[in-house]
């Protein structure tokens, strides 16, 4: 009943907004405590790099992997229905990877906690695009990425503070509260007949859904696990193979299914195309960021977990501020400009990091850390924004868990391609990826100075990816801005009461 209330409020989009935030604030504290604590995982456990980049990849790999079906689920089912059931399963496995008794355990829980997350991510998005007309949509998605980043501020320092005061497992224990608020807030306030009459369709693609998992399961692990087991090993080789296959039979399937998973017609549109792949890019240059720079700030830097929790709140600050900035100034004079300024900008910050060692000072990270945050906020959320544009409002809901999949399937890959780059340098010169033995090695080694060059080459190839990204967003066609001709003027006034 008090849902239904709110509904008929003229500001319900800003009382959605925050439900949705807070969720969205849960996922991203989730995911920035937990790379602060990696270092300290790995060590716990006494394992190496290759391993304990699986707490990270883990829940991202079960994310991607589930992102479309569940995306396309809450058409059916209902958006509210599917968020909640998603909150109910991350908060259980977070219970259960805090008391993990070895690491194989805590991965296997990471990836539990996953599938409750794609089934947040993949409605929490398209509630908030679809409650903001067309003319606001960059404010609202620009508004949602200061909450992201708002939660990168508190991430690294809760995570930091925790894996100090009181352990790893607390950065665990800690989503369980922020978890069951979030619940509460949604149960109160969205009112999941405001999106079911937009959304609902009559049937689900269960094939298409198990064709796109698998294809995506196999890419990701295939790409998690080459610098294992060798990138033309057969088992590397085969997986290359299967998803070849499952890509071109789960494309063949879309085209003649009655209710497709992911309409592939949507990529016809060079916006909406573009937007996707730069999208997937900037997220590989945010995650080695991410990834790697802890490790780097306590090997070669000798900084605690406290101490880089605190490096990294700049990233967030710039997030804050670009991403709501960028996004208001996107729907008054398109999204173009921002996003090749924005790639640029963020690439700039990844060659400065190409550069650091362990004589290198804060001001210096601090510079590459701002650079590169603040191109990619000025990036984000117009980007978002024109892939939103270029899709009919009611295919929100597939076009959001496809938004968040580019995000999370990057940030897998991200990470395991940084994590091979690593690696393979460092065995090119005699040494093990062993987090431990890094750490402790002490400044002017020979195996902190194979992990920096290792760290060099890694920086220095997203950094040219990300101005490959910015050559591409050149040619993304006209910026549009007007208001799509689906919606009617009536429904724009009324959502932006």
């Amino acid at each position: 009943m008090r849902a239904m209330n709110l509904s008929q409020r003229e500001n319900y989009k800003w009382w959605v907004f925050a439900a949705v935030a807070l969720g969205t604030l849960t996922s991203v504290i989730n995911n920035g405590s937990v790379i602060v604590a990696v270092p300290t995982i790995a060590q716990h456990f006494g394992t190496d790099l290759s391993t304990v980049q699986w707490v990270v990849i883990a829940e991202g790999l079960t994310v991607s992997a589930l992102l479309l079906p569940m995306g396309r689920l809450s058409d059916i089912v209902g958006r509210k229905q599917v968020y909640v059931a998603g909150l109910i399963i991350f908060i259980v496995a977070a219970a259960l990877a805090g008391m993990s008794p070895n690491i194989a355990a805590l991965i296997v829980f990471k990836g539990m906690q996953g599938i409750g997350a794609a089934m947040t991510q993949g409605t929490g998005l398209a509630m908030v695009t679809s409650v903001f007309p067309a003319s606001e949509r960059g404010k609202g998605i620009g508004t949602h990425a200061s909450v992201v980043g708002t939660g990168g501020v508190i991430g690294p320092v809760a995570g930091g503070f925790l894996v100090v005061a009181l352990g790893w497992r607390w950065v665990f224990f800690i989503n369980i509260w922020m978890g069951l608020l979030t619940m509460i807030a949604v149960l109160i306030i969205i009112d999941s007949r405001a999106f079911r009459a937009d959304t609902r369709v009559r049937t689900y693609d269960l094939l298409g859904a198990v064709l796109s998992s698998a294809a995506l399961l196999t890419f990701l692990l295939a790409v998690t696990n080459g610098a294992r087991t060798g990138w033309l090993s057969p088992t590397i080789v085969t997986a290359g193979i299967m998803f070849v296959i499952l890509a071109a039979v789960f494309i063949w399937w879309q085209g003649r299914s009655p209710s497709p998973m992911l309409d592939l017609g949507l990529f016809k549109n060079r916006v909406f195309a573009l937007g996707v792949a730069t999208g997937f890019m900037s997220f590989l240059g945010v995650t080695s960021v991410r990834f790697l720079l802890p490790f780097f700030l306590q090997a070669a830097l000798g900084y605690s977990p406290g101490q880089v929790g605190l490096v990294m709140v700049p990233n967030a600050i710039s997030r804050i501020i670009m991403g709501p900035l960028s996004g208001l100034l996107s729907d008054r004079y398109g999204y173009r400009m921002f996003n090749v300024a924005g790639l640029l900008l963020a690439a700039s910050g990844l060659f400065v990091f190409s550069t650091v060692n362990e004589s290198s000072s804060l001001a210096v990270i601090l510079i590459g850390v701002v650079l590169q945050s603040s191109g990619s906020g000025m990036f984000q959320s117009p980007n978002n924004s024109s892939i939103f544009g270029a899709a009919d409002p009611s295919k929100h809901g597939i076009v959001a868990a496809l938004v968040n999949l580019t995000r999370n399937s990057a940030n897998v890959t991200g990470v395991a391609v940084a994590t091979a780059i690593v690696t393979a340098v460092m065995a090119s010169q005699g040494f093990d990826a062993n987090i431990d033995e890094v750490i402790e090695s002490g400044k002017e080694t020979g195996m902190l100075g194979a992990f920096n060059s290792g760290l060099h080459i890694a920086y220095l190839i997203m950094g040219s990816l990300l101005v490959v990204g910015a050559l591409a967003s050149l040619f993304k066609g006209r910026d549009r801005r007007e208001v799509p001709e689906s919606e009617t003027p009536s429904t724009s006034k009324k959502a932006s009461s």
